[in-house]
């Protein structure tokens, strides 16, 4: 038998011990007036406790689609994204936006978290199965403002991603994570970039992508404004004379991403499709699945003691309606007499 709790072992444990000790007092406390009211609630609890607890035992199956996942974007917002050469001259963001949203359907029921990154990293959002707020947030991915740009590294990410994924572990250890990493590899700050080793079993699958051409293409510059897309283009004056910048992906760096996550390195272009990605992916979460697109499952027990819950609950209920009852009409004959004493003073 396994166990899968609802919430994490350093919050269920106190919160079990807390109610039992409560349960155990008041037990004693009614010992003389009779326990069996006491002892039918204490066993309420336990058992709502048993079914938080999750358990469940090997055997079943269970569709791949709906597989109990973690996923994790990890995207470069740097200056170089909006590079010109996805596609028809669109921005390399416009090829993650559409990636990172046919991963999702690729992979219905599971928990997606952003984690975007130029000079620093942040958690844009959480995990969530909202694929909605999803959408909503990729829509509105933006690079760095251009003025605040001062070199990024491809591993900006590295601490964030290291953190969110350990806490996903420790709070799910049964739910397998994925990370998608999407980029061009371009190392723009002066140092080489720290390896993006993260612990051992925190990364089960998932791909990196890459986006851009070795020709490369220019960017626009991002203002904060709204009418960037009149935005002049970002300009190198490295040279003797000063000319627009142009940003190339840097495959080798991809690769090295992605052999220190142990994950495939795929390039993206425009009209790839997402599933065929994900098939080259591999990822490793999937990797169980039988030859009728199911992958080994567990057979769920937490509804049995749920089950006999609802049933003392209910007894609970009814008995607490039955005393209501029984209170009403002592009121009422308590009534009476009360409205007769004042008829008979006002005489």
């Amino acid at each position: 038998m396994t166990l899968q709790p609802i919430l994490p072992w350093w919050l269920l444990v106190p919160a079990i011990t807390a109610t039992l000790v409560l349960l155990g007092w008041r037990v004693f406390l009614e010992r003389r007036r009779g326990t069996r009211v006491e002892v039918r609630r204490a066993v309420l609890v336990l058992l709502l406790f048993a079914a938080a607890l999750r358990p469940g035992v090997p055997g079943g199956s269970a569709t791949a689609a709906t597989a109990d996942l973690n996923v994790f974007f990890v995207v470069d917002t740097t200056s170089s994204m909006v590079a010109e050469d996805y596609g028809n001259a669109g921005p390399r963001l416009d090829g993650i936006r559409r990636d990172m949203m046919g991963i999702a359907q690729e992979l219905p029921g599971a928990r997606f978290s952003l984690i975007t990154f130029d000079d620093t990293a942040h958690v844009r959002m959480p995990l969530t199965t909202d694929t909605s707020a999803l959408e909503t947030i990729t829509s509105i991915l933006e690079p760095q403002v251009t003025a605040y740009a001062k070199g990024s590294s491809i591993t900006a990410a590295r601490e964030v991603l290291a953190e969110r994924l350990a806490a996903a572990r420790e709070s799910h250890p049964e739910r397998p994570r994925l990370v998608f990493y999407l980029g061009d590899g371009e190392q723009t700050s002066g140092k080489e970039p720290e390896p993006l080793k993260l612990g051992d079993g925190l990364v089960a699958g998932g791909a990196v992508l890459g986006y851009g051409t070795p020709g490369g293409g220019r960017m626009k510059e991002n203002t904060g404004q709204e009418s960037d897309g009149d935005a002049p283009y970002i300009q190198d004056s490295s040279g003797s004379a000063t000319r627009d910048a142009v940003s190339v992906i840097d495959e080798g760096r991809l690769r090295e991403i992605a052999a220190q996550l142990e994950v495939p390195y795929v390039h993206r272009a425009a009209g790839d499709p997402v599933s065929a990605m994900m098939l080259e992916a591999n990822p490793g979460a999937l990797e169980r699945t039988t030859g009728d697109g199911r992958h080994s499952g567990r057979t769920e027990l937490y509804w049995l003691f749920a089950a006999g819950a609802f049933g003392l609950g209910l007894a609970e209920a009814v008995g607490i309606v039955r005393q209501f009852r029984e209170l009403q009409p002592a009121s009422q004959r308590h009534a009476a007499p009360r409205s007769a004493d004042v008829k008979e003073a006002a005489r």
